[in-house]
């Protein structure tokens, strides 16, 4: 008995023991847990440690890919009977083809113009047959005129050889030859003036035959010249460009069998070398443009490709497009491309970060670190697992990334987004 008492006194003694026990190692955990998740919290926020580097103050200019250089392709105008009809591309080289100078660009069917040349050919040949047809006539009537003066002539030497003797003629007889040899010689001085009169008539009906065949001739000359405008060769060396037509009610690429309108541009061949952005800004902002300065060229269409270029073109007078508001105007600019690139090609659209103010050794950190509080900029410093609140003071900024002129080392950790309550 005594030694099962002694037996229960050591359990009842023991078992509050145990139960102390148990509850130091929970609250242990318990806090150890706790611990580990305040600094999960802590690490959960995301941080960044402020650097020296460039920074720079930009203005992002939107629009689209164009050539300084190029030579743009038009249908020829042309300006006989066949002006009205259909002008239908037969040939035409492949757009984003490189081409050199002369090479054969597009062909205009010419049938048409080619059967009106061949009718004004013949009208040619005829005026000048006519010339020669009335030369020969004229060289025959001359020579009756002159055979007519030739007998008038011998009339007058005749009636004046009569009337050398008429002392022994009558007074009747002598008034007949008289008047027979002032006729003959009213004759005469009528004939060699209808002779000259004539020579003037023929110089004026030749005349007029000549021009029209001059007529004829610049006629066929004008169709040949538009014969040869069908048929187009590249001014220049570079890039095919074919601009856009409107066909079975959408707008498209120029392609083979299309018909063109006369005087219509439907291709440019551009000089890759000579590429610019044109883009357009608010004439507010236009002010803090300069001729010169740096620029980050990216294209829509290849994202992480990235050029250099300098704003070479600031536009004069502000413009207005038709949906916006009138008073809403923009300076155009254009922005040149300093990179050869056989991706860079016209009509891409594009952005431009043009450099304002740049600062190379600054201190800088993210824009998202720079939070708000009593309408100060501060940043949450990372120390000892905690975030401090600090008052920084602020300099050039850029889309990105802002310096620090006060209120930060280089090295120090900053968070990235409003730390909760618990982590600092």
């Amino acid at each position: 008995m005594v030694e099962n008492k002694g037996r229960f006194r050591l359990f009842g003694l023991g078992l509050p023991l145990l139960l102390l026990g148990a509850g130091t190692a929970g609250y242990l955990i318990w806090g150890q847990q706790k611990s580990e998740s305040k600094q999960e919290t802590v690490v959960a926020v995301r941080t960044v440690k402020a650097s020296t580097g460039p920074v720079a103050r930009t203005m992002r200019l939107t629009g689209q890919t164009s050539a300084r250089v190029f030579a743009s392709i038009t249908a020829p105008r042309l300006r006989g009977p066949e002006r009205g009809n259909p002008m239908i591309l037969i040939r035409l080289v492949k757009s984003g083809s490189m081409v050199k100078k002369g090479e054969l660009l597009a062909e205009i069917d010419s049938t048409a113009t080619r059967d009106h040349i061949d009718d004004v050919e013949d009208m040619v040949t005829a005026a000048a047959k006519d010339i020669v047809k009335r030369k020969a006539e004229q060289a025959v009537e001359w020579e009756n005129l002159q055979q007519t003066l030739r007998v008038a002539k011998a009339e007058l030497d005749k009636a004046r050889l009569e009337a050398q003797a008429a002392e022994v003629r009558t007074v009747v007889d002598q008034e007949l030859l008289k008047l027979s040899v002032e006729e003959a010689e009213a004759q005469y001085r009528q004939l060699r003036e209808d002779l000259a009169n004539k020579r003037i008539i023929h110089d004026a009906e030749l005349k007029i035959l000549g021009v029209t065949h001059r007529r004829q001739v610049m006629h066929l000359e004008r169709h040949t010249t538009d014969l040869r405008r069908m048929t187009m060769y590249a001014p220049m060396d570079g890039l095919v460009v074919m601009m856009p037509i409107f066909r079975n009610g959408e707008f498209g690429q120029v392609e083979l069998g299309d018909q063109v309108g006369p005087g219509q541009p439907f291709m440019r061949v551009v000089n890759p070398d000579s590429m610019q952005l044109e883009a357009s800004v608010n004439q507010a902002e236009a002010t803090a443009l300069r001729l010169g300065m740096e620029a980050e060229i990216f294209l829509d269409a290849f994202p992480g490709l990235k050029f250099h270029g300098k704003v070479d073109g600031i536009g004069a007078l502000a413009t207005g497009g038709w949906r916006q508001n009138y008073y809403i105007r923009n300076i155009p600019i254009r922005v040149h491309i300093d990179a050869k690139d056989p991706r860079l090609i016209p009509d891409l659209s594009g952005a431009a970060e043009v450099i304002l103010e740049r600062k190379e050794n600054a201190l800088s950190i993210p824009l998202e670190a720079v939070f708000q509080e009593s309408g100060r900029p501060v940043v949450f410093v990372r120390q000892r697992g905690r975030f401090l609140a600090r008052q920084v003071e602020l300099g050039l900024a850029s889309n990105t990334h802002v310096e620090v002129v006060s209120g930060l080392r280089e090295g120090e950790e900053v968070a990235l987004e409003r730390p909760p309550a618990a982590a600092r």
